[in-house]
């Protein structure tokens, strides 16, 4: 998962007829694109994290140095599939995004989740999968990028799956070579090389 998470004064979400879905005061904005890799038992790790990041100053005035529990701030969550994006070009690509059906289910366990561990009043969200108005006071401006364990443990893994997509696109579209078609020509039964099982598997030479 990818998670932004901005210092906010205010925040407000709307939906399209223009009636507010949620809003909160001074606190933390939580945007969370979730791909196709991640697991519920990343969440726990992630949670802890957002609540303990040190964006706001004490007391004294000291910068960094309060987290949001710390100051009983509140915290507003949106799922925002297009952090997972792909340029292809100049076109953005979601395929690494967790389809709908899953991710809304991974959404309400982070949810759920950020709760358990601070006050449920002062959790609140914007309503998934819906086509939004997010409007951001963001203070400072503060946005600090998150990624979960299995994302930073192992950058690799965020792009397996698109090499595995290119190598079907690939494979689809793939054109036999002049080697190929060579290959496969029937052979001169003067060539000693000819036997009834030397002729070219085109199976054989797909990729996987």
């Amino acid at each position: 998962s990818v998670f932004i998470v901005q210092r906010a004064d205010c925040l407000s979400v709307y939906d399209m007829g223009g009636e507010q879905i949620s809003s909160i005061g001074r606190g933390i904005c939580v945007l969370l694109g979730i791909s196709l890799e991640d697991t519920h038992k990343e969440l726990e790790h992630m949670v802890r994290k957002i609540l303990n990041l040190r964006v706001f100053e004490d007391e004294s005035g000291k910068h960094w140095s309060k987290s949001v529990m710390d100051k009983q701030y509140e915290v507003l969550c949106v799922s925002q599939f297009t952090l997972q994006c792909i340029l292809k070009g100049n076109k953005p690509d979601y395929h690494m995004a967790m389809p709908a059906e899953q991710a809304e289910s991974f959404y309400n366990n982070f949810l759920e989740q950020l709760k358990k561990a601070y006050k449920p009043e002062l959790i609140k969200d914007g309503k998934f999968g819906a086509y939004m108005q997010v409007n951001i006071q963001n203070d400072g401006p503060v946005t600090i990028e998150l990624e979960s364990p299995a994302a930073t443990m192992d950058p690799k893994q965020l792009t397996k799956l698109e090499k595995q997509q290119q190598r079907k696109e690939k494979t689809r579209t793939k054109v036999p070579s002049e080697s190929s078609r060579e290959r496969n020509a029937p052979r001169n039964k003067d060539d000693p090389s000819a036997s009834s099982g030397a002729e070219g598997d085109v199976s054989s030479e797909r990729e996987p």
